[in-house]
């Protein structure tokens, strides 16, 4: 079992594990989960989390190959069986504890260059429990020698209720091939589906910054300061992952002579460079 952090505010109650990705284990709201949640001591994977950070890229580098500045990298497969690179590396490491107070957590993760991912860097997470929300803030500093590709996002996986409806505005929406990677852009304004019966596993582009999700017991507000969102839920999974992120599924892939790494929302940090974002999420109860 690893050691917890619990924060409290008024009926709010957040369970984090730092050694294990440093994700939230479990949010819930008096006794009704926000998120997916389990009891901190129960958790065994981060798999199973309510949330975790993503950092320093998000959802998938194709086959675990980048080309960044003149230079082949090969990455780890660390999602298997699929063959690519997933979601960066700090889901996979123990973040240490910086502060801790009743309703803020501080956590930090320094990261040596390695085959996982060959820029070394440092990362700190704040989540602050509000009365009626959850905010959530990253920062990430290039400490390598080298100018550095970095994207930053949350995985939160929402509880998918019956009847639950997810809305929200948008540019445009990656479609995905069979190897779960981005293949074209389409054009898509407002959005707004019905989750009962939703496959969806996207990125959408020129996201206004705010998605709503509502069902009979919660109103969830998603807000951040990034311009794209990736949807996840199928029929027969209990949860919708709704997941504001800095850059395009795949960019350091997609990136080509007609479309450069920052069209994408790669963030290219020099060194010693800092790039900072946060989320939230607000809750009313229905």
């Amino acid at each position: 079992m690893h050691n917890y952090l619990t924060l409290r505010n008024g009926a709010m109650r957040c369970e984090i594990i730092p050694a294990l990705g440093g994700c939230i284990a479990g949010w819930w709201c008096g006794k009704v989960p926000v998120l997916q949640s389990t009891p901190a001591h129960l958790l065994q994977s981060v798999r199973q989390a309510a949330s975790f950070a993503l950092l320093p890229f998000s959802n998938r580098i194709g086959k675990a190959q980048m080309h960044w500045q003149g230079h082949d990298y090969t990455l780890t497969q660390n999602f298997a069986p699929e063959p690519h690179a997933i979601h960066g590396v700090g889901w996979e490491r123990p973040w240490r504890i910086k502060h801790c107070s009743d309703t803020q957590a501080v956590l930090v993760l320094d990261h040596m260059a390695d085959a996982a991912w060959p820029f070394g860097f440092s990362a700190q997470q704040t989540l602050t429990l509000q009365p009626a929300a959850l905010h959530m803030a990253l920062q990430i500093t290039n400490h390598s020698a080298l100018a550095a590709p970095v994207g930053l996002g949350w995985h939160p996986y929402f509880v998918k209720r019956q009847g639950a409806t997810l809305a929200f505005n948008s540019t445009g929406k990656w479609e995905m091939g069979a190897d779960q990677l981005p293949t074209h852009r389409t054009e898509v304004q407002s959005v707004q589906h019905t989750c009962d019966q939703l496959r969806i596993d996207h990125c959408f582009e020129g996201w206004q910054g705010q998605a709503v999700l509502h069902d009979a017991v919660h109103r969830c507000t998603i807000s951040a300061d990034v311009s794209r969102l990736v949807v996840y839920t199928h029929p027969e999974l209990g949860a919708i992952a709704i997941e504001p992120v800095s850059h395009v599924n795949n960019a350091l892939q997609l990136a080509n002579e007609n479309t450069s790494h920052a069209q994408l929302g790669v963030q290219t940090l020099q060194p010693d460079e800092t790039f900072a974002c946060a989320m939230q999420i607000a809750v009313e109860t229905q």
